[in-house]
């Protein structure tokens, strides 16, 4: 099997690069990233699975947006798999660069999608769709056929793509997919998100760096994953022939006061000796709580979370303890 992973290098293509290496030897990954060479990502899969062979995985640098090099990439491979996970990740960051979030995640969408049907290869295809697209549920769990009301311009691009895959699907007959996830985390997760900021703010006043950390709120709900957790829910719903649409998400949802204590508690602090809310973080009409029902896929394909939300906590401090990044 040949697998076509863009955007390789984030946390969910790490984590799904290495279920592929450790479920057949015999396959090989070209993933697709804007660095090369990278050896963090190297270093980070090794941290994974080490002593792993890493002589099937080749990267290569293209420019998603332009039609003939993204062409040319599935002309050369022929891969069996796509997983598209390139693109803008930040909700926030989109509000000041609307324009360009749209584009890029549109964009890279679309020529991947014509590339492969100009090659005529139809192979099994994943695009993220994102928890962002839905209505406020007003803690309702949300399901594959719950209101959806895109308010980000992040949210908007990923609600028109995930339309054209259902169009798409329904034209060719095709094993083209979405997973709408809901938040996840990993060891490799970027110092700019909240997980990470408490975490590395923990460290830093630990260690007499930092006296405070400032955030929007610690009563907002959300529903957290390991990463490694939603690989494996991509990697099961695109290998098999499905032609449908899941929600991939824990289904517990925890307060973002519970992940401060439990962060803080870890370095024996009290975290209400270092918090300071500024409301002005926080995004306009964010929902209070956002949780997912996963049965379907629970139910269908025998999905669900293997690392509990303390074992995740645990998981990235170790990380960021052992490895210093």
């Amino acid at each position: 099997m040949k697998y076509l992973i863009t955007g390789i290098t984030g946390q969910d293509g790490l984590h799904l690069t290495s279920k592929i290496l450790s479920s057949a030897s015999k396959d090989s990954v070209l993933g697709i990233t804007r660095t090369i060479p990278n050896k963090s990502f190297f270093k980070n899969l090794e941290y994974l699975i080490p002593k792993a062979d890493l002589k099937s995985v080749e990267l290569t640098s293209i420019d998603m947006l332009k039609s003939y090099d993204v062409e040319k990439i599935i002309s050369d491979y022929q891969p069996d798999m796509i997983f598209n996970l390139s693109g803008p990740s930040s909700v926030y960051n989109s509000f000041s660069n609307p324009q360009n979030t749209f584009d890029s995640i549109y964009g890279i969408f679309n020529n991947l999608v014509n590339a492969c049907v100009k090659n005529n290869n139809f192979c099994s295809f994943f695009q993220p769709s994102s928890s962002e697209m839905f209505k406020d549920s007003k803690g309702e769990r949300l399901t594959e056929k719950s209101e959806l009301e895109p308010l980000s311009p992040y949210a908007k691009a990923k609600y028109s793509v995930h339309n054209q895959v259902k169009e798409i699907r329904d034209k060719y007959d095709w094993n083209i997919n979405s997973g709408i996830l809901f938040n996840h985390e990993s060891e490799f997760r970027k110092n700019d998100y909240l997980f990470m900021k408490v975490i590395n703010s923990a460290i830093a006043i630990k260690n007499g760096h930092e006296e405070k950390i400032t955030l929007g709120s610690l009563d907002l709900i959300r529903d957290w994953s390991y990463a490694g957790d939603i690989a494996n829910a991509i990697f099961l719903m695109t290998k098999n022939d499905v032609k449908k649409d899941y929600v991939i998400g824990s289904g517990n949802g925890n307060s973002i006061e519970l992940l401060v204590n439990k962060v803080f508690s870890y370095f024996n602090l009290d975290f209400k000796d270092y918090i300071s809310l500024d409301k002005k973080l926080l995004r306009k009409n964010t929902p209070k709580t956002i949780l997912s029902n996963p049965e379907k896929i629970r139910t269908e394909l025998g999905w669900q979370v293997q690392v509990k939300f303390d074992e995740l906590i645990e998981k990235c401090i170790s990380y960021k303890l052992t490895m210093g990044d």
